[in-house]
């Protein structure tokens, strides 16, 4: 099978992450996408991420439902460890070496994934997916930059392009903070289930 991988804290997931995946599952004619929710992400301090790993993988759970293109997938959500892309990949290449895996990025990770854990071993471990939405003057930076890549890891990197929707994880926790509605940016499922459980409010539970 063609597997996307598409990895993050979601918190919370949004519309732009159900956008992306299915964005990418259509272009690339992929088999499933898979949504990880990260548990230890080495890139973000800890007291950023605003609730805690079991309400992520709900709320994962809870936009996902009924697409039998999208999966869950909790390797990373279930590792008291510090996951990182390199090995998380070469883990999923030895468990499926059948499969073909296509990781999800942003285009600012395409910029800073030198920056990441043995960016050499994660190129062998997949396709990469870079995400382009229509920003001026980025398109000729990131084939730039895959050119740079694919010449000195021998990568295989693609252009992801994708539909603009302006919102973010942070901007909505700050929505709910403000008491406003995030209604238009998630799914109402989730929206209910972050009402229920007092997610992100100024005095709740987060």
């Amino acid at each position: 099978m063609k597997i996307g991988i598409m990895g993050g804290t979601f918190d919370p997931i949004h519309n732009g992450h159900l956008m992306l995946g299915q964005a990418a599952y259509e272009t690339f004619h992929l088999d499933q996408i898979w949504f990880m929710p990260n548990g230890h992400p080495p890139h973000k301090d800890r007291n950023t991420i605003e609730s805690d790993v079991d309400d992520r993988i709900e709320m994962v759970r809870l936009a996902i439902g009924g697409k039998e293109e999208f999966r869950l997938e909790l390797y990373e959500a279930c590792r008291k460890e510090v996951s990182y892309s390199y090995s998380t990949l070469e883990f999923f290449n030895k468990i499926y070496p059948e499969d073909e895996f296509y990781f999800i990025i942003g285009a600012d990770s395409l910029f800073a994934i030198e920056t990441w854990a043995h960016p050499e071993r994660i190129f062998p471990a997949c396709t990469v997916l870079a995400t382009y939405r229509d920003e001026i003057n980025t398109r000729a930076e990131m084939e730039a930059q895959i050119q740079y890549l694919t010449q000195k890891y021998d990568a295989r990197i693609w252009i992801l392009a994708t539909p603009l929707m302006s919102v973010s994880s942070s901007e909505l926790r700050r929505e709910i903070k403000r008491g406003k509605s995030i209604a238009a940016y998630v799914p109402s499922s989730v929206e209910d289930y972050i009402i229920r459980n007092h997610l992100y409010e100024r005095n709740g539970s987060i």
